[in-house]
């Protein structure tokens, strides 16, 4: 019974750490290699980017756009990001104009070069979710104790039977001289 309980607990653990660490590489790792991370909060560029994705967006230079490319850029002076595709792009005004593919019109306002966060190169269907989740309160919060044990569950067993191991030794009788 306990060696099952032992097959299966070792399982599990390792399972939820490889799915925290694959998490942590997406969520962060990214970072690294110089990409934006955003979640799609809205529709508008259904089918191709559903709400509760997380686009992956590398800087470019603005001038190498071309039509169908999709950007990210802030929207306005509280950088909001929004995430749509170039349908036209004026160099001499520095200025690209976006539609969302949901939608019927383009942007009523063109976006300055100096606005462009960068181009979208991936995207990962509903991580978004995840990602929103685990910034802000509660999630932060369930985040770091689901963190500490995990890290409890891991190691707790060893460390249980190492005070074990230290407890018969120290009960064990010593040699006579």
């Amino acid at each position: 019974m306990k060696s099952t309980f032992k097959k299966i607990w070792s399982v599990v653990s390792t399972v939820l750490v490889t799915l925290v660490v694959i998490c942590a590489v997406f969520l962060m790792g990214s970072r690294i290699l110089g990409y934006g991370v955003f979640t799609v909060l809205s529709g508008s560029m259904e089918p191709n980017y559903s709400v509760g994705d997380l686009v992956y967006v590398k800087p470019i230079d603005p001038a190498t756009l071309k039509e169908g490319d999709v950007i990210t850029f802030n929207l306005n002076e509280e950088l909001v990001k929004a995430t749509h595709r170039v349908v036209r792009v004026d160099e001499q005004n520095q200025h690209v104009y976006t539609k969302g593919d949901a939608n019927k019109i383009a942007d009523a306002a063109p976006v300055h070069f100096k606005n462009i966060e960068g181009k979208v190169s991936f995207a990962i269907p509903l991580l978004g979710y995840v990602s929103n989740f685990v910034q802000n309160p509660p999630g932060i919060y369930i985040s770091i104790t689901a963190g500490i044990v995990l890290i409890l569950i891991v190691f707790l067993p060893d460390i249980i039977r190492g005070k074990k191991k230290e407890e018969e030794n120290d009960s064990a009788p010593t040699p006579a001289e």
